[in-house]
């Protein structure tokens, strides 16, 4: 298999730890797959290793800075809303694991704003459009007002703010099925049948979730808001982003993980995934080198079940990586038995507050976001 390589080789050629390859592996900046003769063993994708090896031996011109920028380079865009700095996240000069001690969604949403806006109750809202999920309410509804709401360019900054809360109720209402009074913690609670320690974990999940500085999905719903479009357009562009495996998708391989424990108890699960190469779902956050967070600030709010404590301890042990926020979601569901799709349906819940406040952020820029591309395809005739 010319186009792969074991991790001797990948070693070698990047003059790396197995730790930093394991770390590559988990970025998605390596992928690897299982040795077709032995399971036991991953092989890595020859170009990617190749184009890690270029990247660090090339000098940084201009054009490599701005290439690496997007995959978690320096920062591409001035904001003011959120920062991740000193191992810590911060909404607005506020640190975000103590808003989560007492603060609620819909606190959080307005101070993502800049203070701004509160939603204008009406006496009947509509019902979410029924899906055969969750999450099929969550894009029908956001598709939904896309359709019909005009563009957001020239309009207000605090009549944005008045529509994103009334759009995060909307967003509340498709991921609980119902329309419903009071903050979104309890009406989540209502809908899953938890009592009020359950309710309050929930209200700390959607507060630490509620922004994450220039992720995936955020970038997403800035670019789609620098076009002038509608807030629901911007935030279905997010929502769209967060749907992939590599970002809002990462609860689904987190519970891989969980399963292979469960099957062969956590040491085996995490000396298997060390012996292949694999990456361990769930640990690990290029932002944060010393620990997500969020991810202690949930974690340390209620006891984890003990296979996924024993799983959290087996991996820290053998690797020296710590739980990152989708390991924290996928404990926290197990913990309150929620639905299987609950981890996703509360990230989109709480970020939609934060992709509404990119927007408008995005659109009082009036500046479009235009990269250029690099072309390295066949050379046009001259």
């Amino acid at each position: 298999m010319a186009d792969w390589l074991d991790a001797d080789q990948v070693l070698e050629r990047l003059g790396i730890r197995p730790q930093t390859l394991y770390a590559y592996v988990s970025r998605g900046r390596i992928e690897a797959a299982t040795h077709p003769q032995d399971p036991r063993r991953s092989l890595y994708r020859a170009s990617d290793v190749a184009a890690l090896a270029q990247r660090k031996a090339r000098g940084r011109r201009a054009a490599d800075v701005a290439a690496e920028a997007i995959a978690w380079g320096e920062p591409v865009l001035p904001s003011a809303i959120t920062t991740v700095a000193g191992g810590r996240l911060w909404y607005r000069g506020q640190n975000a694991a103590e808003l989560a001690k007492a603060a609620s969604l819909e606190e959080v949403a307005r101070l993502l704003r800049g203070g701004h806006g509160a939603a204008l109750k009406s006496v009947r809202r509509a019902e979410p459009p029924p899906a055969d999920s969750a999450r099929g309410r969550l894009f029908l509804t956001l598709a939904g007002r896309a359709g019909r709401e005009p563009p957001a360019r020239g309009r207000a900054p605090l009549a944005l703010a008045m529509e994103a809360a009334d759009l995060l109720e909307a967003v509340v209402d498709a991921a609980t099925g119902q329309t419903g009074e009071g903050l979104a913690h309890a009406r989540f609670a209502a809908a899953w049948g938890l009592d009020a320690a359950g309710a309050d974990l929930v209200r700390r999940t959607l507060v630490l979730l509620a922004d994450h500085e220039l992720n995936a999905s955020t970038f997403a719903a800035r670019v789609a808001a620098s076009t002038g479009a509608s807030l629901s357009a911007a935030c279905l562009a997010g929502l769209s982003a967060l749907s992939g495996p590599l970002h809002g998708g990462m609860a689904a391989r987190v519970e891989a993980f969980v399963e292979e424990a469960e099957r062969r108890d956590p040491s085996h699960a995490v000396a298997a995934r060390l012996a292949r190469g694999a990456s361990m779902p769930g640990f690990d956050h290029p932002l944060y080198p010393d620990g997500d967070p969020r991810a202690a600030a949930l974690l340390g709010a209620f006891e984890a079940p003990p296979l996924l404590a024993d799983l959290r301890t087996a991996t820290e042990t053998a690797t020296s990586l710590s739980p990152n926020i989708d390991f924290a979601l996928v404990s926290l569901a197990r913990t309150l038995k929620l639905p299987p799709d609950a981890p996703f349906i509360l990230f989109a819940t709480a970020r939609s507050a934060g992709w509404a406040a990119h927007a408008i952020e995005q659109l009082q820029t009036g500046r479009l976001i235009r990269p250029r591309a690099r072309y390295v395809g066949e050379a046009p005739p001259t």
